[in-house]
């Protein structure tokens, strides 16, 4: 922990002021856009209904009911969006690597399990929904993209904002929809853990929440996807959470969050007054693929097969690449 803070005091020491401010400008809109934009274009929308430019909102919601189902049909990508210059100055806020240990097969597709959630997933946002990590250098011919919660979709203006990066829906039909539909060379990230993932999220813990998950195995196996493990080094030393405890108010009233909404509200600390993420490195280490059959309708024994054997990679891609990455050998994975 001392020389990881050494190593950042060196690199801000390097960086000019105008440089420092730039990626302090650009991780604060990206907090600003996960916790707070889609509350805004929400809000601005139905503002406008009760304004003279009424027939503003009025369009834009006709167009929402015609194009309510482009999220779950491959999305609006746009290059522009993913390869703004802003991103790389995200990157270089922590920084943000990107590993590979593996090649991957441009004539197939993959499904890559992103861990841990953290807070608020910068190293999976920064690698696989932005081109400023290198990825399609690192991987010729592959095309990434992020998998996230449905519901954001459904947010009026916001919903276009994140489709333009390239962000997809998680939903079965989005998910079916590009393996099947988008040809080969498809990356598709999801972070397995989601809601109930980011509750744990601690510095010094490394637990992911997978267990019980295998959805996104059974996808893999009925399109013939290869499955990937990712491990995101330091992205849950980003933030200081309030963890509550089990039956208490707080955790209660995030579990009924969880349960309306899909997602879980975090009472975290940051740096510069509480509010941006402390300037931790994360490296993000992309494992070697588990290859998987196709199968139109895996058995409940075909799918916790391949659940073990990607729990045992995840596992072993953590133990490898632990110390390189900043922890010691004594640290552990849990997955619960």
């Amino acid at each position: 922990i001392i020389w990881d803070g050494l190593q950042v005091a060196i690199m801000k020491q390097e960086k000019t002021q105008w440089k420092l401010f730039l990626e302090t400008l650009s991780a604060a809109q990206w907090e600003f856009t996960f916790v707070l934009l889609g509350v805004t274009c929400l809000t601005l929308v139905v503002s406008l209904m009760f304004t003279s430019l009424w027939p503003l909102s009025a369009l834009y919601f006709v167009w929402l009911v015609k194009d309510w189902h482009t999220p779950e049909r491959g999305g609006r990508r746009t290059e522009f969006v993913r390869n703004w210059r802003i991103w790389g100055h995200l990157r270089d806020y922590f920084p943000i690597k990107l590993v590979k240990t593996a090649e991957l097969d441009p004539k197939k597709n993959y499904i890559l399990g992103i861990h841990p959630h953290g807070i608020m997933c910068a190293g999976g946002y920064t690698c696989f929904s932005t081109e400023s990590c290198g990825f399609a250098e690192a991987f010729p011919g592959m095309r990434s993209s992020l998998a996230v919660l449905a519901g954001l979709f459904r947010i009026p203006l916001f919903r276009e904002y994140i489709m333009s990066a390239g962000l997809l829906s998680v939903s079965r039909a989005s998910l079916t929809h590009v393996l099947s539909k988008s040809g080969k060379g498809i990356a598709l990230s999801i972070v397995i853990g989601g809601a109930e993932e980011s509750l744990s999220s601690s510095p010094g813990v490394n637990t992911v929440v997978m267990r019980h998950r295998k959805g996104f195995v059974r996808m893999a196996l009925e399109h013939g996807a290869d499955l990937v493990p990712v491990y995101s080094f330091g992205e849950n030393e980003l933030f200081r959470q309030v963890i509550f405890s089990e039956g208490s108010v707080g955790r209660r009233l995030q579990d009924l969050f969880k349960r309306l909404i899909g997602f879980a509200p975090c009472v975290f600390l940051g740096d510069r007054f509480g509010l941006l993420p402390y300037r931790t490195p994360i490296t993000s280490v992309v494992g070697a693929p588990i290859a998987v059959p196709k199968l139109l309708v895996p058995t409940e024994e075909e799918v916790d097969h391949y659940h073990n054997l990607y729990m045992e990679s995840l596992s072993k891609l953590f133990h490898e690449h632990k110390v390189s990455c900043g922890l010691s050998e004594s640290h552990e994975l849990q997955i619960i």
